[in-house]
């Protein structure tokens, strides 16, 4: 069986690296690990997501597989960005997360709320050049919190085509249009080198 690190502690993420691996490869991530939260210093998703992918390689020296992913809101230029977890503060709490999104949005009509949910991969083996894969979710920002599924910004991003928030679908079905299986349809596309 392949075997493959993500660099997360983020349970939502592993559980849903787990469902979309299924069964033929072996899905470790940093809860397995002895290792230190790696500090995302980069200025885009791409640079965060090769920063702790090529971390990992360094000390296991196994494929390893970093996601950096969060929310874009074209009302507010693109915040929050890179800064989504710990966008109201480095406790990085979701629902504090959300009221700081809501506020900024206070006054704009539900035609300028558009967003899109961002996920940048890179997959990183010993000795390869570090690759990244662009996924993206469009939708927009509610006024409210709708549903109970999911974590993160899922309760108040509205996706059109499935008249729903992202925390009103089901896993299954977040995971089909999500933004992360968009960056691994890709990765797996064209990434094949990290599983052989």
């Amino acid at each position: 069986m392949d075997k493959v690190i993500i660099a997360t502690k983020n349970q939502g993420k592993i559980k849903e690296f787990q469902e979309m691996f299924g069964t033929h490869v072996e899905v470790k991530s940093l809860l397995d690990m002895e290792m230190e939260d790696i500090e995302e210093t980069g200025e885009t998703f791409e640079e965060n997501a090769s920063l702790k992918a090529e971390a990992i390689v360094n000390e296991y020296h196994l494929p390893a597989i970093a996601d950096d992913s969060g929310l874009e809101v074209d009302a507010l230029n693109g915040r929050p960005g890179v800064y989504s977890a710990r966008y109201a503060g480095e406790h990085k709490n979701d629902e504090d997360n959300i009221i700081k999104v809501l506020e900024e949005l206070n006054g704009v009509p539900e035609a300028e709320r558009s967003a899109r949910f961002v996920c940048v991969m890179a997959a990183a083996v010993p000795g390869e050049k570090t690759q990244t894969f662009r996924g993206t979710c469009e939708g927009q920002i509610t006024f409210s919190k709708q549903g109970s599924e999911g974590f993160g910004y899922d309760p108040v991003f509205y996706v059109p085509k499935k008249n729903a928030t992202m925390a009103e679908l089901s896993s299954a079905e977040k995971n089909a249009i999500s933004h992360r299986h968009h960056a691994l349809d890709k990765l797996k596309q064209n990434g094949t080198y990290i599983f052989g």
